[in-house]
């Protein structure tokens, strides 16, 4: 008989991607990902960025009852309105990698569950903010694009496309990119999802070109920790996950000090170039909580909005 998953007493289903996925749907995924987040904060997700509080003023016939201030009204027994001050709202576009590399996983799920759960989350955020919140999802071309709009039917159709999206073929990002900036006409805040395994050099120029437009830009690198790592011990067959297909038997005892080096060059580099171009850059590998990329994005916007 088959036993449902169960946490230790110490451990929290949000600590484990993987545990997570057999909670139901992305957007229910997405729901306790962000709510079990903002509690472990002490903070509220639906007090978004968008609106903030100004002042008081006597209530009038005809306000809406639910702007009254009950804890005034309890100390003075006169009804009081909370004034809003509507701020201009975000628009942000997540773009979220499905070529053919983004379907690896070994140890946990694969780069793509864990790339498109970040995605629903963070969009769940936006949306709880009352931001504007839109999606394309892309391989060797862009597949679908969804337009910001800060409404909970946006939500339910960016976590539907990722629900019904699986992996394709092999990508140039930079390629990609260029395709994307004209499709997004206002300024926006711009979160690439991908593994970033592409030439930086054109990389480089395409993030250039984000902010050319006049886009900010925040990077997630997924990866898997048996990429960091590469804990492979016997004769191993490496399969390509792009289009070819491509196999190679190697021996990773002979292989494994070349790939480490060659890794951590690319993903240091990475880290650079977006240093340079004042891209905000996390890389996260598959195993690692949610809370790790929604903590980031969060400092980045409060960072952000400190030098406004």
């Amino acid at each position: 008989m088959s036993q449902s998953w169960q946490p230790s007493p110490t451990e929290s289903p949000l600590d484990d991607p993987t545990a997570l996925a057999k909670f139901g749907g992305l957007d229910v995924v997405a729901k306790l990902i962000v709510e079990g987040y903002m509690v472990g904060q002490h903070k509220s997700p639906f007090k978004g960025s968008s609106v903030e509080f100004v002042e008081h003023r006597q209530y009038y016939p005809g306000d809406e009852i639910r702007h009254i201030d009950w804890r005034a009204y309890g100390k003075t027994g006169k009804y009081y309105i909370k004034e809003f001050e509507e701020e201009t709202n975000l628009r942000s576009y997540l773009l979220v990698d499905g070529s053919g590399s983004m379907a690896y996983g070994q140890s946990t799920l694969t780069k793509f569950d864990y790339a498109r759960q970040l995605a629903a989350a963070l969009g769940y955020l936006l949306i709880s903010q009352r931001d504007a919140v839109g999606l394309m999802t892309f391989d060797t071309k862009v597949r679908e694009q969804i337009d910001p709009a800060a409404r909970e039917m946006n939500f339910q159709r960016i976590t539907q496309s990722l629900s019904n999206w699986q992996p394709g073929e092999e990508t140039s990002l930079s390629t990609v990119f260029a395709e994307m900036i004209p499709l997004i006409k206002r300024r926006s805040l711009v979160i690439l999802i991908s593994d970033f395994f592409d030439e930086l050099a054109p990389l480089t120029e395409a993030l250039k070109q984000f902010q050319h437009a006049r886009h900010e830009v925040i990077l997630f690198q997924i990866v898997t920790p048996e990429e960091e790592d590469f804990p492979f011990t016997h004769p191993t067959q490496f399969r390509s996950l792009e289009r070819d297909a491509h196999r190679l038997l190697v021996d990773p005892h002979r292989l494994r000090q070349t790939y480490l080096q060659q890794y951590r060059d690319f993903t240091d580099q990475l880290a650079r170039i977006c240093g340079n171009a004042g891209v905000d850059y996390l890389k996260l590998t598959t195993a690692e909580p949610y809370h790790t990329p929604l903590g980031a994005y969060l400092d980045s916007r409060t960072k952000r909005r400190g030098t406004e």
